[in-house]
């Protein structure tokens, strides 16, 4: 088992009681009670972080309190203060220490953590915390390490390319936080055992090949039996490996430069 040195990064007493809420777990089911998600339940409670994705205090700059960990994302968060006296918490990059500035602004300084439009961010920077149409707040690159780099800049549009590889158009006066996203060791993390899993709210998958003839494409056979289809496919029948399952006819198909590989 291999985990990240959160005492190292982090420096928190605790969250801010006024910027937290619960949420009862659904294990995986939608509004109608249908399993939507499947091998989920169980696990420890969380107490939700209200994240600020929307930073709406455009010239207003604030002071980085604390460095805290979310169980909602995989990255940290940190507790602003505004000199308006509201506090808020953020996404935080590499690199911002606690008591560093922070500033959404068309003339921010161009260092980790500062907002601006994406047209006045040079080329070959990297960005997060992107959003896909102005004021529709932050939904883009938000994982650990995430980071898109910016490539160009045309008349309604800037190219950025993703941390997939994908390279799309962005609306240019949507607004894009500068640097990368925090706790780059997180994909280097182990999970090492079943029951640290079932603590995260992950339930155990079985396999298709144990199964029925009734309950899957590859149940049934004496002993270990072969696949038996041309195709590897999911409990539905669907295809996996390599089959799109992206929409031919999605609205943002356009936005789209180069496809991920």
């Amino acid at each position: 088992m291999q985990v990240v040195d959160y005492r190292a990064a982090l420096n928190f007493s605790g969250p801010k009681k006024s910027l937290t809420c619960g949420k009862m777990g659904r294990a995986g089911r939608n509004n109608r009670g249908r399993i939507t998600v499947r091998h989920r339940g169980g696990g420890v409670k969380r107490l939700l972080r209200l994240v600020d994705f929307r930073y709406d205090k455009i010239g207003i700059a604030g002071r980085l309190i604390t460095i805290e960990y979310d169980p909602g994302r995989s990255g940290f968060i940190g507790l602003v203060l505004y000199k308006d006296g509201e506090y808020r918490y953020h996404l935080i990059p590499s690199g911002l220490k606690v008591g560093d500035e922070v500033i959404s602004a068309k003339n921010a300084p161009l260092k980790p953590g500062n907002r601006r439009p994406l047209h006045l961010i040079p080329p070959g920077s990297a960005v997060y915390n992107v959003e896909i149409e102005p004021g529709a707040g932050a939904k883009l690159i938000r994982a650990a390490a995430g980071r898109a780099e910016i490539l160009a800049h045309e008349d309604k549009h800037s190219q950025i390319k993703m941390p997939s590889g994908e390279v799309r158009r962005i609306n240019r006066n949507s607004w894009a936080s500068i640097g990368q996203v925090s706790n780059e060791e997180k994909s280097f993390a182990v999970l090492g055992k079943a029951g640290r899993s079932r603590r995260m709210g992950i339930r155990p998958t079985v396999r298709g090949s144990a199964m029925n003839p009734v309950d899957h494409p590859y149940g049934g056979g004496e002993g270990r039996a072969l696949r038996g289809t041309r195709r590897p496919k999911n409990l539905w029948g669907r295809g996996t490996r390599g089959v799109k399952t992206r929409k031919r006819n999605k609205y943002s198909n356009a936005m789209i430069l180069e496809r991920r590989k």
